[in-house]
């Protein structure tokens, strides 16, 4: 069984930092895209930001030049450095992990973490 588990949430004033850590833990193969996406109150959920195994990445407008994402592929880790951040950067965020190979379990598969809280105040 493959769980993600994300942590660094919390509140920071406009303007600040934060930073998001997600593992996936289990007896994990290989993964191949990872991704963070958020979702504000009333709102849909928003891709955020992807990193595949080779470290392409890719961003959504609205974080290019503020967040930067990372992982460490020997510890199925990915992490979101969020910086300049904004008020309507608050949301629940969200670890996703696309195409993963675990032990113990048949084919690829997809996994989300349960969600951290991010807020902004102005």
């Amino acid at each position: 069984q493959v769980q993600l588990v994300e942590s660094g949430g919390g509140l920071a004033q406009a303007g600040g930092s934060l930073r998001l850590s997600c593992a996936a833990s289990g007896i994990i193969l290989s993964i191949n895209t990872m991704a963070w996406y958020r979702q504000a109150p009333g709102k849909q959920r928003e891709l955020v930001a992807t990193i595949t195994s080779l470290g392409t990445t890719n961003y959504a407008d609205s974080v290019k030049g503020r967040f930067t994402i990372s992982r460490d592929n020997a510890k199925n880790t990915v992490a979101l450095q969020m910086n300049s951040l904004k008020p309507e950067d608050t949301a629940v965020y969200y670890c996703y992990s696309d195409r993963v190979r675990a032990g113990g379990v048949v084919g690829d598969r997809e996994y989300w973490g349960q969600g951290t809280q991010v807020t902004v105040s102005s």
